[in-house]
């Protein structure tokens, strides 16, 4: 018992402090609804008031009596509380009360923020004190108009400033609130009046400009010569109007200067002035047909309701177990102390997966000595996964980060109905989960602007891919955004099949835009450098730096599609298994990656790569260089963290969803959402099921090494591998480089140059695009004649 109580008087009381001292949403709905009713009883016995006082006044001094009856529509209460405040109050000014009680109650139930109506409630209270001294200087006589305020203090200030005072007060007091509240400065008032005389001297001139004849023009025109002033002035001002023609729309202003020596010739200097930026024909398109709608083609697209996720919280959000938190606390409080170190303040941060309990050291406590404890307090709390943050950035706290004995789930439901993703002014926005705070976290991806994404097998890597793509849909409309997706393992990326003619990109005569063979990936990459390239010609000629100022420019009309210009979409390509393609084609893959990420982001390339092997090989040095937003989840060594983040953590994370996101400064912790296989399959049913486009968005095209044009059949040059190849390409009967690849161990480049030179040979036919090559050759033995036919010629 006494270690108990010891136990509550040292450790602090921040953590029920941070959820037990705030007003709860129930009981802001609560007050509200009693405002909202409270307000309209008010304004019904006001009403009331006005027709029934005099025959209630005699019943005011008898409220308790139960005999007593009131003619007033709320009985003796509305009699009464109309009696206090409108005939002993302020008069029939505070017939405004009811309404401000009611907009108030409105901002409480539907959970708004309060100080928006500060100004309300000041002003309104300002305009029933001016409005009672008002009626009670001018309506003295009438006891309902200013009420017995508005008598007093008339009376109170006549006796001291008379009744012109009061007046000059009165004056004051509204000044005030035209000036402060309404803005009706003389500045103001001398715009408006200068605006609408501007447009009747416009009119004016357009009726005297339709009058205007010749004779008027040339008596309008005076010469210095002709000036009766000319002789007297050293310097003279002449301004001529060119015809209004496009080749001279610029105002011209001649000087003449004139020295004091007679003898001196004169110097006419002519200058013109700036011209005026002048984008009439886009101007004229604009006015004509509007700015140009990218999504006009799919005009009555309809995006996903937020009802095809589930909540699978129900509403619950984070529980807090007190129990749990008084535990973890001592028990971090003792094994602290068990090595002399005392702690100053201690706070808990409940959060959907973990904890984190930021502590204040006694003053003289080294930080490392904390650090060097990480293990004891892991096993002390008998918990997977403590991380200790020593000192928290921004913070003069360490923090412990230990995971919840009963995690929440994070629903993709509520992070997608969140404001700060509903309200998010980002081009590209992701909402990638929670943090420990419980706050949704969002993203620009246009900003990072690539992602690298790592984690061992089954750890939340595949469903954190599916978290970005079904933000992505929930907020861009199909002519936005267009995914290239790219899928080793052709199992986690098929589901998004169904949307392949409303978001996907590909290659021209390919038959699936999802990509699963690695061959087809290197002719992606490659012909997305060819449309970086491309696009950044188009941002040349409409001389803009970004994509964003490119549409923007196109939208106005002020480039010409006849040019080639047209609106781009943001293009993200998706590798769901990086470290297969590096094994396969290395740097066939590596390059064209390597020079997407350097260049692509001004141009609305973004690139997301996801590996469960982030080893040096697989992502190198150059790779690392261009990814400054990386996201790790839980990975099984120290290396493997230090490779994807360059710090460790992801080794202790706990794995479901736990990961760590940095976009170059500091780690963020997060709890990623969850979005099941079903619910990606009810949004892409439901994306399917529209009207789209004619096919998918075409990539340009990119012919790779595989095309055998202009390759000799010359058998000296031959590979040395010529005859394995060919005797693998016919037991398979499937003339491809990938298979050579495989059975063979090659790169991507020679066994491309095998197959040009099988093709050359007559043993494969050529290159058929997405298919597989036809193999000329039935079996080995019609191999080896060919073979022998081919020496002894």
């Amino acid at each position: 018992m006494a270690k108990t109580k010891r136990s509550k008087t040292t450790g602090p009381k921040q953590p029920r402090k941070s959820f037990s001292f705030k007003t709860s949403k129930r009981t802001k709905i609560i007050f509200g609804s009693f405002l909202i009713l409270f307000s309209v009883g008010l304004f019904i016995s006001f009403i009331s008031y006005f027709f029934n006082w005099q025959a209630d006044q005699s019943m005011l001094g008898n409220v308790l009596e139960r005999g007593e009856t009131a003619r007033n529509w709320l009985s003796k209460f509305g009699a009464y509380i109309s009696h206090l405040l409108i005939y002993k109050g302020f008069g029939v000014s505070i017939i405004s009360l009811p309404a401000m009680l009611f907009v108030t109650g409105i901002y409480l139930f539907l959970n708004l923020k309060l100080f928006k109506i500060r100004s309300l409630w000041f002003w309104g209270a300002y305009l029933i004190l001016w409005f009672s001294l008002c009626f009670g200087f001018f309506a003295s006589s009438n006891p309902i108009l200013g009420g017995v305020v508005g008598y007093e203090v008339n009376d109170f200030l006549q006796d001291y400033i008379g009744k012109l005072g009061v007046i000059l007060v009165l004056i004051f007091m509204l000044i005030i609130y035209l000036v402060t509240r309404l803005n009706w400065t003389p500045d103001a008032l001398s715009k408006s009046f200068s605006k609408q005389n501007e447009n009747v001297k416009e009119e004016v001139s357009e009726v005297k400009f339709e009058g205007h004849t010749a004779t008027e023009e040339s008596e309008a025109k005076v010469t210095p010569s002709e000036s009766p002033s000319s002789q007297d002035e050293d310097v003279e001002i002449e301004h001529s109007f060119s015809e209004k023609s496009p080749e001279t729309p610029a105002e011209k202003e001649k000087i003449v200067i004139r020295s004091e020596d007679e003898d001196d010739v004169e110097m006419e200097v002519e200058t013109a002035q700036d011209e005026e930026e002048s984008d009439l024909l886009s101007k004229k398109l604009v006015e004509d047909f509007g700015e140009f709608d990218p999504t006009l083609e799919l005009a009555n697209y309809q995006f996903p309701s937020i009802e095809l996720l589930k909540d699978y919280n129900s509403g619950r959000g984070i529980t807090i177990d007190q129990k749990e938190l008084e535990q973890n606390k001592n028990k971090i409080v003792d094994t602290l102390k068990n090595y002399k170190i005392e702690i100053a303040q201690i706070k808990a941060t409940v959060g959907p997966t973990v904890t984190l309990y930021e502590i204040v050291p006694e003053a003289g406590i080294r930080i490392s000595k904390i650090k060097n404890l990480e293990d004891d307090i892991a096993l002390s709390l008998s918990a997977l996964g403590i991380r200790i943050i020593a000192p928290i950035p921004g913070k003069g706290t360490i923090g412990i980060e230990v995971p919840n004995q009963n995690p929440s789930v994070v629903p993709m439901r509520s992070v997608v109905a969140s404001n700060k993703f509903q309200n998010a002014e980002m081009e590209l926005p992701i909402a990638m989960g929670k943090t420990i705070s419980n706050e949704t976290y969002t993203v620009d991806l246009a900003k990072m602007p690539h992602l690298l994404m790592a984690g061992a097998t089954g750890q939340g890597k595949s469903v954190g891919l599916n978290v970005i793509l079904t933000s992505l849909l929930y907020q861009k409309h199909p002519a936005e955004v267009k995914f290239v997706l790219v899928d080793p393992k052709k199992v986690e990326l098929t589901l998004f099949n169904k949307i392949e003619r409303h978001y996907l990109a590909k290659l021209p005569d390919t038959e699936e835009a999802i990509i699963t063979d690695n061959t087809k990936v290197i002719n992606t990459l490659n012909s997305l450098c060819i449309e970086m390239d491309n696009r950044y010609d188009l941002l040349k000629d409409a001389m803009v730096r970004n994509i964003k100022e490119y549409n923007t420019k196109f939208k106005a009309r002020k480039l010409n599609p006849e040019n080639g210009h047209k609106f781009l979409p943001y293009i993200i390509l998706v590798v769901d298994e990086f470290a297969d393609l590096i094994m396969t084609a290395g740097k066939e893959v590596e390059t064209p990656i390597a020079r997407l990420a350097q260049l692509a982001r001004a141009i609305g390339i973004h690139l997301i790569i996801a590996t469960q092997r982030p080893s040096v090989n697989v992502i190198t040095g150059m790779i690392k260089a261009n990814f400054p937003a990386r996201m790790a989840f839980r990975v099984t060594s120290k290396i493997d963290s230090r490779t994807i983040l360059d710090a460790g953590g992801a080794d202790q994370l706990i794995g479901r969803g736990d990961m760590l996101f940095t976009q170059g400064n500091d780690l963020i912790r997060l709890q990623c959402a969850f979005v099941d296989t079903p619910e990606v399959e009810k949004i892409t049913d439901f994306i399917g099921s529209q009207k789209a486009y004619a096919d998918a968005h075409l990539l340009p095209e990119y012919s790779g090494e595989e095309s055998g044009i202009g390759v000799d059949n010359d058998i000296e040059d031959r590979d040395k591998l010529f005859k394995d190849a060919a005797e693998v390409i016919i037991t398979a009967q499937q003339g491809s480089a990938s298979l050579l690849q495989r059975k063979l161990k090659l790169g991507y480049n020679r066994a491309g140059r095998i197959i040009d030179q099988l093709e050359a040979a007559g043993i494969v036919g050529p290159f058929e695009g997405s298919k597989a090559r036809q193999v000329l050759v039935p079996d080995l033995l019609a191999l080896e004649e060919l073979l022998k036919k081919e020496q002894n010629s």
